[in-house]
């Protein structure tokens, strides 16, 4: 899980030290690690800095993975939040990089998505919408990258000061980035790779 906030040099005062370090403190459950008070996403297969499963892999563009969408959990969103939204992004892609999943209007009250919630039907469920990604496909899409180096692939949940966005589904994933960030309160992310 990435941190946001790093502790201290020891050359500082001790007790500002002592206190960033319990706000560091890293606690276990159900096998998913956080940071304790601070914003926070895991996934239970994916960790920061570690590579995607085949479960999570587009099963199109010559890839044959099974393209499901992550289980993620989050913890500690900040005061305020009215729903969630999730983007997964390519910053590795030619261009302005490569959308795979943006999806908004998950309620507050959630803090938890099951694997496959895009295709299972689960995020429609909960009322939640999702765009249109770079593959023209409604929903999640796994990564895909062209041969070579292995591409990083961005996982954002956002905590949002409203409730709906009021973007319809469907749309380009850049249109739900816009309305996200101009109602977020506060993000936690993790970065995974894939190559082939």
């Amino acid at each position: 899980m990435a941190r946001a906030h790093a502790c201290p040099r020891p050359s500082r005062p001790l007790r500002i030290a002592l206190r960033c370090a319990a706000v560091l403190a890293i606690s276990h459950v159900n096998g998913l690690v956080y940071a304790d008070g601070i914003f926070s996403l895991a996934g239970a297969t994916l960790r920061d800095g570690g590579s995607v499963k085949s479960a999570q892999v587009f099963n199109r563009a010559g890839c044959n993975g099974e393209n499901r969408s992550p289980e993620l959990t989050w913890r500690n969103p900040p005061a305020g939040t009215r729903s969630f939204a999730v983007t997964m992004f390519d910053p590795d892609a030619p261009g302005p990089g490569w959308w795979h999943w943006a999806v908004a209007d998950i309620p507050a009250s959630v803090t938890h998505l099951p694997e496959n919630a895009s295709a299972s039907g689960a995020l429609k469920r909960l009322g939640a919408v999702e765009a249109r990604d770079d593959f023209d496909v409604d929903g999640y899409a796994g990564p895909c990258p062209p041969p070579g180096k292995p591409h990083r692939y961005v996982i954002t949940v956002y905590a949002l000061g409203a409730a709906r966005l009021g973007v319809p589904p469907g749309r380009p994933a850049l249109m739900f980035d816009h309305e996200i960030s101009a109602s977020a309160l506060g993000h936690a992310q993790l970065t995974v790779t894939y190559g082939r």
